[in-house]
């Protein structure tokens, strides 16, 4: 959501959509000043069994924003976004990039197996795509 929306994250959702109890408490423990890191909400997903949707679902419905993504793109003090153009991009990682896009853009869960499958940072799959003028979208937790 944009900065201006900033605190009206459930209305992105059916106004009878309630969160998930279990979920809910998990994500209390872990809230530091308000916020939940992306890491933190994926470990979230990982010991629940839950997915990253749902846990990302359960924050807006308690309007908790998602910060430090691991792609670099958000919630990053002061400036926000970390990610910077890649300045050397290997061969099999620009094509691993190209062979998933959809629509012209890269889904944020083919960025995270881009990463994992050539042994690679997320960071810097989004570092060479932000050299290669791709952007990532579809956050599996739903910030964007």
């Amino acid at each position: 959501m944009a900065q201006k929306d900033r605190g009206h994250y459930a209305l992105k959702h059916a106004f009878n959509k309630k969160p998930n109890q279990r979920i809910a408490k998990a994500i209390r423990e872990k809230v530091n000043n308000g916020e939940l890191s992306c890491s933190n909400a994926f470990k979230i997903a990982k010991e629940l069994g839950a997915s990253p949707a749902e846990v990302g679902l359960t924050l807006d419905l308690l309007e908790i924003p998602v910060i430090q993504c691991q792609l670099g793109l958000f919630g990053h003090r002061p400036q926000k976004r970390i990610v910077k153009a890649a300045e050397v991009i290997s061969t099999p990682l620009e094509e691993a990039i190209h062979r998933n896009l959809v629509k012209g853009r890269l889904p944020c869960p083919a960025a995270w197996e881009i990463a994992k499958s050539l042994m690679v940072s997320k960071m810097a799959v989004s570092m060479a795509c932000e050299s290669l003028k791709i952007k990532i979208c579809n956050c599996q937790l739903g910030a964007f």
